[in-house]
């Protein structure tokens, strides 16, 4: 089964890894580079950055995007990261792994019009109004869902994940090295979905499998 948004590979058969990856990938594994909003102080090596695109045509582009967890305000370096890494998956038609927390909306503000040349876009761990799911479909997007579904008391969270078009849905664990021995795993979050949405265990994995491939796909 797919992990579709991670920084350390768990015992899933696949994997989509955002750096920084504190372990190799494994073979049916994909990589994401890009640079994190909550690091946008740092430079930003575009050069590097295409080469590597340039060398690999299975590199992805994230996690990248916009962030108000750590700051009240969306800052004008966050925003010039962000839209120059956005240029570059353009260019090179790559799929985009997207962090928007407590700014969806602003994302999807920021992002290219649909006619652009950005194959697909992955909302991972998306947990913001349903108004906004038109708009994400729209854009060829995908929302991977994580282990905050497991907890009883996350009510809103459920309810959204209910409206999410079921081919549009991911799950994810979001494993680092300092969350590795706590994170459930993505079949435990599948689990939980497949009752919230009504659907058996192995047809909604199935379909998750095959959503992980469409999101690849370009």
């Amino acid at each position: 089964m797919t992990d579709a948004h991670c920084h350390l590979p768990g015992g899933e058969t696949r994997h989509f890894l955002c750096d920084p990856c504190e372990s190799a990938p494994g073979v049916q594994d994909v990589r994401f580079i890009g640079l994190h909003p909550w690091l946008c102080d740092r430079e930003l090596d575009l050069v590097d950055l295409r080469a590597r695109l340039a060398a690999d045509p299975a590199l992805g582009v994230g996690e990248i995007g916009l962030d108000r967890l750590k700051e009240r305000t969306i800052s004008p370096r966050m925003r010039e990261v962000f839209a120059a890494q956005l240029v570059l998956a353009a260019e090179f038609r790559r799929p985009v792994v997207l962090h928007g927390a407590k700014c969806w909306g602003e994302v999807i503000r920021a992002l290219p019009q649909p006619s652009s040349l950005i194959p697909s876009f992955l909302f991972h761990g998306f947990s913001r109004s349903d108004g906004l799911l038109p708009e994400i479909v729209a854009l060829n997007g995908y929302v991977s869902v994580g282990p905050s579904l497991l907890n009883d008391h996350a009510v809103n969270y459920c309810a959204l994940v209910r409206k999410v078009p079921i081919d549009r849905l991911l799950v994810e664990s979001d494993r680092t090295s300092e969350n590795a021995a706590a994170v459930p795993s993505v079949m435990d979050v599948a689990t939980r979905l497949s009752t919230l949405r009504e659907v058996p265990l192995d047809r909604l994995v199935t379909q998750l499998e095959a959503n992980a491939d469409a999101f690849l796909a370009r």
